[in-house]
Parts: C-alpha cells; sequence; structure tokens
C-alpha cells in the first residue's frame, strides 16, 4: 500500500513538472516571435505596416500638404529641400519617424500652435535633421512696416504691388487699430496679421493713420523702428478723387465748390472738410515727428506710382530692405482705367488690375475752385517739400 502511494506521488510530480516545462517553452517561443515581428516592423519599408496613412494624410500631391511644406528657398543646404518629408530609409524606422514627427507637428502651427508651444522632444528632432526652428514654422507677427497713408493717394496699388514680392505677407483689409479699434489691444490686432516665415515681412495698410492725431503715440508704443509709408498725391487732385468716392455712394451729396469753400464771394477753403484737411500734409507730419524720426519713412508719389511703378517700386523695396524683385516686367498700363495693372500671372487666366472703384471718372469742377484751393495748398505744399526733402511738382 506505501508503494501504491509513493508511486502516485511521484506520478503526479511528474505530471506538474512537464505543464510547467510546456508552460515555459511557450512564454519563451512567444517572447522569440514576439521580438522577431517587432523587429521585422521596424526594419520593413514604411508601406508594408502604414501604407494608407502616408497616402492619405502625407501625399506630395495634396493641396494642404503642399501649403504645409515649407518653401525650398528656406534650406540652402538642402537642394530640392521638400523631398525630405517624403524620404524613405529602410535600415531604420527612426528617420520615418522623425519624419513623420516633422509633419505632424506643422500640422499643429498651422491649427494655431506657436513654435513655443511645441515639445520640447520635437524640437530636438528638428534641430538634429539641420532645420532650425525659427525658419520652419509660420508665426504671426506685428507688422514691421504700415502704409500709413493717405486716403486717395495711391495705397491700395502700392500694397498690391507689394504683395507680388514673395517677402511681403500683408494684411488685404485695412485693420484699423490706431484710430478705430484701439481699445481692443494689441493682441487683437497681432491676430489679424497673415503667418510669416522668418525673412518675411509683415505688412497692412490703413491710410487714415496719417491723419489720426493719435495714431503716432499709439503706434510708437508699439514699436518705434516701425517703417512707415506715405503715398502722397497733389492735394487738389486728391481731394477731387475723395469727393467723387463719396458721390458715388451719395448720389445726393452737394457740390464740390460749396463743400469745398466757406462762401462764393470771399472764396476761403473750408479745412473743416476732411477731403480738403486730409491734403495737409506739412501740418499731419509734424505730429508724426514728434514719435518717430525723419529716416523711418518713406514718401512715395502717388503720380510717379503711375507714370512709373517699377521706379518707385524699387525705392519701396530699398526702404523695406527687400531685394528688388517687382520690376519693369511686372506692370503694364491700362489705357481705360488710366493706370498701371498687374501683367497676367502664371496660372492666372487674366490680368489684374484694382477694382471698378478705381479710375472713377471725375465730375467737371470749375477752373476757378480749383485755382482757388491751389493757391491754398502752395505754401503747405512747399513746408512738405521742405520737410521730406522732396519736391513732388505740384506747382
Amino acid at each position: 500500500m506505501g508503494c501504491s502511494v509513493g508511486c502516485r506521488t511521484r506520478l503526479n510530480f511528474g505530471k506538474a513538472l512537464s505543464k510547467v516545462s510546456v508552460c515555459f517553452t511557450m512564454v519563451v517561443i512567444f517572447t522569440y516571435f514576439f521580438y522577431c515581428f517587432t523587429g521585422l516592423c521596424d526594419s520593413a519599408p514604411r508601406q508594408m505596416f502604414d501604407h494608407h496613412t502616408v497616402n492619405r494624410d502625407y501625399d506630395v500631391s495634396d493641396r494642404t500638404y503642399d501649403n504645409l511644406r515649407p518653401p525650398a528657398r528656406l534650406y540652402p543646404h538642402y537642394p530640392g529641400a521638400p523631398t525630405l518629408w517624403n524620404r524613405t530609409d529602410t535600415s531604420t524606422g527612426a528617420a520615418l519617424h522623425r519624419a513623420d514627427e516633422q509633419v505632424a507637428t506643422l500640422q499643429w502651427v498651422e491649427g494655431g500652435l506657436l513654435p513655443q508651444e511645441i515639445p520640447e522632444s520635437t524640437k530636438e528632432n528638428l534641430a538634429v535633421n539641420g532645420i532650425p526652428m525659427s525658419n520652419t514654422f509660420e508665426s504671426k507677427k506685428f507688422p514691421q512696416a504700415i502704409i500709413i497713408g493717405v486716403k486717395k493717394g495711391g495705397t491700395r496699388a502700392l500694397l498690391e504691388f507689394l504683395r507680388i514680392h514673395p517677402d511681403v505677407r500683408a494684411v488685404g483689409a485695412e485693420p484699423h487699430f490706431f484710430d478705430r479699434f484701439y481699445e481692443k489691444g494689441l493682441e487683437w490686432y497681432r491676430n489679424l496679421m497673415p503667418r510669416t516665415l522668418e525673412g518675411q515681412i509683415t505688412m497692412e495698410k490703413t491710410p487714415s493713420y496719417f491723419v489720426t492725431k493719435e495714431a503716432p503715440r499709439r503706434l510708437c508704443t508699439m514699436n518705434c523702428h516701425t517703417k512707415l509709408i506715405v503715398v502722397v498725391r497733389d492735394p487738389v487732385t486728391r481731394a477731387v478723387s475723395d469727393y467723387t468716392q463719396t458721390l458715388s455712394k451719395q448720389p445726393g451729396l452737394p457740390s464740390f465748390q460749396s463743400l469745398a469753400l466757406k462762401n462764393t464771394s470771399t472764396g476761403l477753403v473750408d479745412t473743416s472738410w476732411s477731403a480738403v484737411r486730409i491734403g495737409l500734409y506739412a501740418k499731419h507730419l509734424e505730429n508724426w515727428l514728434q514719435h518717430f524720426p525723419l529716416s523711418h519713412f518713406l514718401f512715395v508719389s502717388g503720380e510717379r506710382l503711375v507714370s512709373d511703378p517699377a521706379g518707385e517700386m524699387g525705392r519701396v523695396q530699398d526702404f523695406l530692405g527687400l531685394k528688388r524683385v517687382v520690376s519693369d516686367k511686372h506692370f503694364y498700363f491700362n489705357q481705360t482705367k488710366g493706370f498701371p495693372c498687374l501683367k497676367k500671372p502664371e496660372g492666372s487666366s487674366r490680368p489684374r488690375c484694382l477694382g471698378k472703384s478705381k479710375g472713377r471718372p471725375h465730375p467737371q469742377i470749375s477752373p476757378e475752385v480749383l485755382q482757388r484751393l491751389r493757391d491754398f495748398y502752395r505754401p503747405f505744399n512747399l513746408r512738405f517739400y521742405r520737410m521730406t526733402g522732396q519736391d513732388f511738382g505740384w506747382d
């Protein structure tokens, strides 16, 4: 009986040992296959395990991806730089991981995150690849240059001509921050700006800044080094153009003569009318020179912007520290409108001209009224010539 019990004990122990051995063997085999499988995935080409994701999200032909991809000109050490974002490394999965992280990071930026909000690990990966953070990410900045005036002087034409330049990014609509919406705060203003890469200039234009008394102080509070562009035009012609624009919106407007002169008999000019007051360039400039040195200003001739757009644009590009990209090849003179238009850009079906509101025919104004205005403006014009060191030839 004792022998029988001992035999059964040894038999049970043997069975238990056998089960343990089998379990251990299965664990070893499972572990072995697990590491083999993961190693295979790491060394396999990306298309083997992420084919659909690549094609759907990062396809080179995708329009969104093209917009995210930084321009090749920012990478002088990487000829054909955009291929950096599509490369496949069959020897290791690390390069693919970094490329994916870069694309994801660009998507974060497009979604509103700024470079300083991106994880440090991602920044380090970008730095390892030789791509400077400051060049890779677009951000919204306060404008380094502003077209501050004057109304009906040619500011819209100047802005459109400047936007041809690849290193200029500008707000299309007039923000009116420093004259109408200052209480909204600087952060509100900055958020209106377009995203720019390092080396690009942020710009805006609001012609009413030049005649707004508080604008120079407010702008200097933001940045006293801002470059200021003033497009000026013969104040008499400018006043007539201003009146023509208002008349198109208000057909019942009184005559030009009744608005420009206090009364016909005395012939005194009414400076309370904004169309007349804007043309007192010397007085407005005095206000600005209390906050900005003359070297921060560029005065563009509205007349020369029509007769020689490339020449005036050369001066503007020099003032902004830009390479002279905008030149004669970009312009042609539109006889119907009476001012230059931009030639047809590549991929477009027609040339770019300013809208219907530009180039309106002026109403007939009495020569006597126009002469009274010229006599009135003459001393102010001469003073403006002396202040700027430029003779605009309005007399």
